[in-house]
């Protein structure tokens, strides 16, 4: 028997490797398992349907605690809801796409959708709103190489006027702006900048939506302050008009 050996058959450097898939396994098993603590059991086939688990199962409950003060989250824990889904299959088998039963920009469906989070602020590590407008941060301002949308029309994919830019919303912990704040008359909505072509006379171009889809935005609840809430449904408007601003978009592409 030579060297390290434990019988005829086997040694030690075997046991090692036999030792390294079962840690390993375990290993992978426990990372898939951690990955599960949001958006599982998953959903198929349509609310409560059937939920599923996945290999491995679900991790035990783990308590969380957030910054600034903001409380404590379970996860996996309770279903935190949805809002209702105004849509029907358009098949039988699962996963079978739904078609919009109303408005489906504003109902949230599809590119539209939107997920349920929490209605405060984004904050920075000192605990201020992350994303505030120019009015309220005196610390930043526009490049003057650069140009200034404040003032400047907005126009929609069918080149109709959707309002007037009057304000920049800027990012504290990233200084640059994340959204354009634009009046369309007897209220402003938000525009997000990555939605946005700024010509060089500072007017804007959207291509997501149309010039009078601009009044339907969804609006804030505090005029110098935008929840997390608030910028899921704000984004998810304008991603949804890139199929539903116009019948066009949603047939077939040639």
């Amino acid at each position: 028997m030579g060297t390290g050996a434990v019988t005829g058959y086997i040694d030690v450097a075997q046991l090692a490797l036999y030792g390294f898939w079962i840690f390993f396994f375990f290993l992978v098993r426990h990372l898939h398992r951690e990955g599960k603590r949001e958006g599982w059991p998953l959903e198929i086939g349509g609310r409560g349907a059937q939920f599923v688990e996945g290999f491995g199962g679900m991790p035990d409950p783990k308590t969380y605690e957030l910054d600034n003060g903001q409380g404590s989250r379970t996860l996996p824990g309770p279903d935190r809801g949805s809002y209702d889904l105004k849509a029907v299959s358009t098949g039988s088998y699962v996963g079978a796409p739904v078609h919009p039963t109303g408005d489906p920009m504003v109902d949230g469906v599809g590119p539209a959708a939107w997920a349920i989070r929490p209605e405060g602020p984004d904050l920075t590590v000192d605990g201020r709103p992350r994303i505030v407008p120019l009015r309220a941060e005196a610390d930043h301002k526009v490049n003057r190489r650069d140009p200034d949308p404040r003032g400047q029309a907005v126009t929609g994919c069918d080149g109709k006027a959707g309002g007037t830019v009057v304000d920049l919303w800027v990012d504290r912990a990233e200084p640059h702006f994340r959204y354009a704040e634009v009046n369309v008359g007897d209220h402003t909505v938000l525009l997000p900048m990555t939605m946005a072509r700024v010509s060089k006379d500072g007017t804007i171009k959207v291509n997501s939506i149309r010039g009078d889809q601009f009044s339907q935005v969804p609006r804030l609840a505090n005029a110098d302050q935008v929840t997390l809430q608030e910028e899921d449904k704000i984004t998810a408007f304008y991603g949804g008009g890139t199929l539903y601003a116009t019948p066009d978009r949603m047939g077939p592409v040639l």
